[in-house]
């Protein structure tokens, strides 16, 4: 099994979440994750709002708002605040709308770099930034 959890470029602490292998199920509450599974299909994911998700086919995800997803085929999001729940297209990139805002929008790749290995949204790089620059102040 090979994926990848982290938060602001950091690998989560373990304590922050579950990851069942045996039901194939990740937990967190902790918002803005960072989650690629992809190499992995059908996982089922449940997390809070603002997170990434690169994985495989088959998976399911239950997530609050402004989630970004990349996967493979026969996959679904069921977003809570809404109660909606999208079909995603096979390597169609999708952001979630704001908190209580129905629907997504697709991510034009232009949208998006690539860093070792890991694709990154422009509000991601931003939101990093502004990080660094409050703690370097």
């Amino acid at each position: 099994m090979k994926y990848s959890i982290t938060k602001d470029g950091v690998a989560l602490n373990k304590s922050l979440y579950t990851l069942d292998k045996e039901t194939r199920t990740f937990s967190s509450t902790v918002d803005g994750l960072v989650l690629d599974f992809s190499d992995e299909d059908a996982w089922t994911f449940k997390t809070s709002s603002g997170c990434t998700f690169t994985t495989g086919s088959g998976c399911t995800f239950t997530t609050g708002s402004g989630c970004t997803f990349t996967t493979d085929s026969d996959c679904v999001v069921v977003r809570r605040d809404v109660y909606e729940v999208i079909e995603l297209e096979a390597g169609v990139k999708i952001k979630l709308n704001d908190y209580k805002t129905k629907g997504f929008t697709k991510v034009d790749n232009s949208e998006s770099i690539e860093i070792e290995s890991k694709t990154y949204t422009i509000d991601e790089i931003r939101e990093a930034l502004l990080i660094i620059l409050e703690e370097v102040r």
